[in-house]
């Protein structure tokens, strides 16, 4: 399976009992509400995934937002969901692509790698006239898997005050600019930084874009198949849009690039650190 997987295919495989994890993964800084959206209709076999709960650690202004969890965090969560080497893992959620981004990239960081995102999410599946159920959804044979973080690399917020290369914001652009900014405390972004908003590797149904378009639109930044992952790092506001253009290169072919998870919610926090506005 490619990253992205068609809502066709996903039907398909649980149709006919293939041997695979799929979680919804549905963001709730505030316990309760994603799960009653859940437990009211969710795709046939899919699990309840909040990443705010399951694949985060303890926000914080040293840390951003939503910084890496604690590997026994995530080694709990994987091992209840029943997640085993060899076994796929399809991950969805409602559609705005982000969250099932963040939670994708986690795991492949931890160590699994057969990882995809439902194309278009719970929307496409929807659209698509398939069956949804209800109720808390199945509970899975507990399994041992050791969590290896690493597979996947990161930047620290030292790392990124001392990079000379290049600097890919994917935030929005009235995020980036600096007119907006809802979720952190200073509007603009780091330093030197060039923007690539993520959405624009979707089309407007949240759909990932083929993968010559995506090509011809990084080849522009100067991203390509020989791009050394070392040489450019990815932020966006605390690492779910981020994950989200991580996950349209890797669609892509592209090399998946330094992650700085922290983003602009930890850079921002910082009143020593520089800010740039384009206002």
């Amino acid at each position: 399976m490619s990253v992205f997987v068609a809502s066709e295919d996903l039907r398909e495989q649980i149709r006919t009992g293939k041997k695979l994890t799929v979680l919804a993964a549905l963001w709730d800084a505030r316990e309760g509400n994603a799960w009653s959206k859940f437990q009211s209709e969710h795709i046939p076999t899919a699990q309840y995934c909040n990443p705010a709960e399951h694949l985060v650690g303890t926000p914080g202004s040293q840390v951003g937002r939503n910084p890496l969890p604690s590997t026994q965090r995530m080694q709990d969560s994987f091992r209840a969901w029943g997640i085993e080497s060899g076994r796929p893992v399809v991950i969805y959620d409602t559609g705005s692509g982000e969250f099932a981004s963040r939670a994708w990239w986690t795991l492949r960081w931890a160590g699994v790698e057969d990882v995809h995102i439902l194309d278009g999410g719970f929307p496409a599946w929807e659209r698509a006239g398939f069956e949804t159920i209800a109720g808390p959804g199945p509970v899975s044979v507990r399994t041992e898997l050791d969590v290896a973080p690493g597979h996947l690399p990161t930047a620290s917020i030292d790392d990124v005050r001392a990079f000379k290369g290049m600097l890919i914001d994917a935030r929005d652009t009235p995020r980036f600019v600096g007119r907006r900014e809802r979720l952190d405390l200073k509007s603009g972004h780091i330093p030197g930084a060039r923007t690539v908003p993520v959405e624009d590797l979707f089309t407007e149904d949240r759909m990932i874009k083929p993968a010559e378009e995506i090509l011809e639109t990084m080849a522009k930044f100067g991203i390509t198949h020989e791009t050394d992952p070392a040489e450019a790092i990815v932020y966006s506001g605390s690492g779910n849009h981020s994950s989200k253009l991580l996950a349209a290169f890797a669609h892509a072919g592209l090399p998946v690039l330094t992650h700085y998870i922290g983003g602009w919610s930890q850079w921002s926090a910082n009143p020593k650190n520089p800010v740039e506005r384009d206002i």
